[in-house]
C-alpha cells in the first residue's frame, strides 16, 4: 500500500499553494464590475452630450466640474483595477513557465497601475489647470 493511498484528501491538498486570496480576488472583480456599470453609462452619456454641438467653453466647463473629475477618476481606477484582475487570472491559468508567468504578472501589475496613475494625473492636471 502506498503512502498516498493512506493520506486523507486534506493531507494530499496541503502545500499545494495558498487558498487565501481567491475569495478576495473574486469579490474585487465583481465589485469593480458593478461599479463600472453606472460609471460607464455616465461617461457615455457625458461624451454623447458633449459631442452633439459642444464648443470649447462647454468642454472646459465640463472638465472644471468637481463631480465630473471625480467620476472620471473613479471610472479610470475601477477600469484599470478590473483589467488587472482579469488579465492576472488569464496569466495564472494559461502561462505555465514560472519565469514567463512571473514576467507577465510583473508587466500586468506595472502597466495597469502605471496607466491608472498617468490617467488620474492627466485628469487632475486638466481639472486643476482650469482654475489658474
Amino acid at each position: 500500500m502506498k503512502l498516498s493511498e493512506v493520506r486523507s484528501p486534506l493531507a494530499k491538498a496541503r502545500n499545494w499553494g495558498s487558498a487565501h486570496d481567491g475569495v478576495s480576488h473574486f469579490l474585487w472583480q465583481r465589485l469593480t464590475a458593478i461599479a463600472l456599470i453606472p460609471l460607464s453609462l455616465w461617461f457615455i452619456w457625458s461624451i454623447l452630450s458633449l459631442a452633439t454641438g459642444a464648443n470649447r467653453v462647454e468642454l472646459l466647463n465640463w472638465l472644471s466640474s468637481g463631480f465630473h473629475a471625480t467620476a472620471l477618476i473613479l471610472l479610470l481606477l475601477a477600469m484599470f483595477y478590473h483589467a488587472k484582475l482579469g488579465i492576472q487570472v488569464v496569466i495564472e491559468d494559461y502561462i505555465h513557465g514560472p519565469a514567463l508567468k512571473f514576467a507577465c504578472l510583473f508587466l500586468n501589475f506595472f502597466l495597469n497601475y502605471g496607466m491608472a496613475a498617468l490617467s488620474v494625473l492627466a485628469v487632475l492636471k486638466l481639472h486643476l489647470h482650469l482654475f489658474k
